[in-house]
């Protein structure tokens, strides 16, 4: 093997380690915890944690980009037969429950979201042709962006991120966010009626 060969099977299995590593120390200590301790645990120097993720969010969305890319596959898989509304309903309590992974990921997920990795790239991909679906139906605001969604996905994921007890709250929450909290025809402190 020459020389270029073996270091590029080198970085490959060091990406291999981070990767590996940064797993079970964000699941261990939250999406915040030291680059060091993960470094570490992949048993290279912290230069070459940065050589191969120059960023947090980017080792974020390395580390979550298999799973993205599962909840893409299998949002499209459901997509059959199901209502726009429906199909995106359910596509945003993955999302939410996929945010919620590491304590601490709500706080960057947009930013990881827009990494660039497959999974990042075929979830964005997926929410936005949903969402489009939703409006194109009239089941959805057509001012409604997807970074709108992702906001609202971030604020369930905060909500519900710190214990697995809350995380069963993530389809009610959602719910209130699609459906609004308002009683048909009432508006907040009684301004107005429909």
């Amino acid at each position: 093997m020459n020389q270029e060969g073996a270091l590029r099977a080198d970085a490959r299995r060091n990406r291999e380690r981070i990767l590996a590593a940064a797993e079970a120390v964000f699941l261990e200590q939250g999406a915040g915890a030291a680059l060091e301790d993960v470094a570490k645990r992949a048993g290279v120097g912290i230069g070459t944690l940065y050589r191969r993720f120059p960023t947090r969010e980017e080792l974020l969305a390395a580390t979550c980009s298999a799973r993205f890319l599962s909840l893409a596959e299998t949002s499209r898989t459901r997509d059959d037969g199901r209502d726009p509304a429906g199909a995106l309903r359910a596509y945003l309590e993955d999302l939410a429950a996929d945010t919620t992974l590491y304590r601490g990921l709500a706080t960057s997920i947009g930013t990881v979201l827009q990494s660039g990795t497959p999974g990042c790239h075929a979830t964005t991909a997926e929410g936005r042709r949903l969402l489009h679906q939703a409006q194109a139906a009239g089941a959805v605001r057509p001012d409604v962006s997807f970074e709108d969604l992702v906001c609202v996905v971030t604020a369930i994921s905060l909500a519900t991120g710190e214990d697995e007890a809350s995380q069963t709250r993530i389809p009610h929450l959602l719910g209130l966010f699609l459906e609004g909290i308002f009683l048909e025809g009432i508006f907040l402190d009684g301004i107005g009626r429909r």
